[in-house]
């Protein structure tokens, strides 16, 4: 319960994540009909980059702030603006002070008819949480434990949907929990969306990660991951992933061009690589 995300609000990591996010939920607006996204490890909603932890660690600078001030092309462009246009709507004078967690992401996004459950168990965090949805009834802010809300919120009523699971990564089993949660969650709601974010530091346990996921028996299964560097020994944060169930079958493609396009960007030292691979694919 140390892991404050304040010091990484707006990464390169957080920038990867949240444009494959807002992918999904396009991808989902594509017809009328409701969906629910369930935001498992959903932080504060909105983080302060003039905070004293994000100028500690200023971390975005080498991530949203690039972006924001990139030369893209007009097909990047079009296809990550519904990301970039919430974070211009937080900072309005056109200064970077403020930054969305996923949860205040999905919600800009979400539609009249879409509904968002958002659970934290952090103390400190659920409150400030709770306060940023207050009185909206579009959105359920609960303290709970993301790996019971996983399989107790499945199936949504709506029978359509993005769960995205975020966890912070600070136990030596949390990869065995995403993918035992994963299966769990599948088994009560098979047709759903589901994105699984996970640190790159050490290839070997991704790897064996990847393979239980492929255990799983579970039939559509994405794998991306983002590098900045190369692994280090001792292993170091140097990449970002997200496994994608279900994955909308424009986003394979909408991947490589923004990956393509973002990766002189966000490692301009040219160690900048990228992997978008199926750990199962069968239609």
């Amino acid at each position: 319960m140390n892991y404050r995300h304040a010091f990484h609000a707006g990464n390169f990591a957080d920038v990867i994540k949240h444009i494959i996010l807002t992918r999904i939920i396009c991808y989902l607006q594509r017809k009328d009909k409701a969906f629910r996204i369930l935001d498992t490890h959903a932080g504060i909603g909105l983080y302060d980059l003039s905070s004293d932890e994000a100028k500690r660690s200023p971390e975005w600078q080498d991530g949203i702030a690039r972006v924001m001030d990139a030369n893209l092309s007009k097909e990047v462009q079009e296809l990550i603006a519904p990301y970039l246009d919430v974070v211009k709507k937080l900072n309005p004078t056109g200064e970077l002070k403020a930054y969305p967690g996923s949860p205040l992401l999905s919600r800009h996004l979400m539609r009249e008819q879409d509904r968002l459950t958002a659970t934290e168990l952090h103390p400190q965090d659920f409150p400030k949480l709770q306060r940023h949805f207050k009185g909206d009834i579009q959105v359920k802010a609960i303290e709970l434990d993301g790996w019971q809300a996983l399989v107790a919120h499945m199936p949504p009523k709506e029978k359509r949907g993005l769960v995205l699971v975020d966890p912070p990564f600070e136990k030596p089993d949390e990869y065995t929990r995403l993918g035992s949660g994963l299966f769990r969650a599948h088994k009560r709601f098979s047709t759903g969306v589901y994105a699984l974010w996970y640190p790159v530091k050490n290839p070997k346990e991704i790897d064996v990660f990847a393979t239980q996921l492929y255990n799983t028996g579970i039939k559509k299964v994405l794998r991306t991951e983002f590098y900045i560097d190369k692994p280090t020994n001792p292993p170091k944060l140097y990449g970002t992933g997200m496994i994608v169930v279900n994955p909308p079958y424009t986003l394979v493609e909408e991947l490589k061009l923004i990956f393509a396009e973002l990766k002189p960007i966000l490692a301009p030292e040219g160690k900048g690589s990228y992997l978008i691979d199926w750990i199962y694919n069968e239609d």
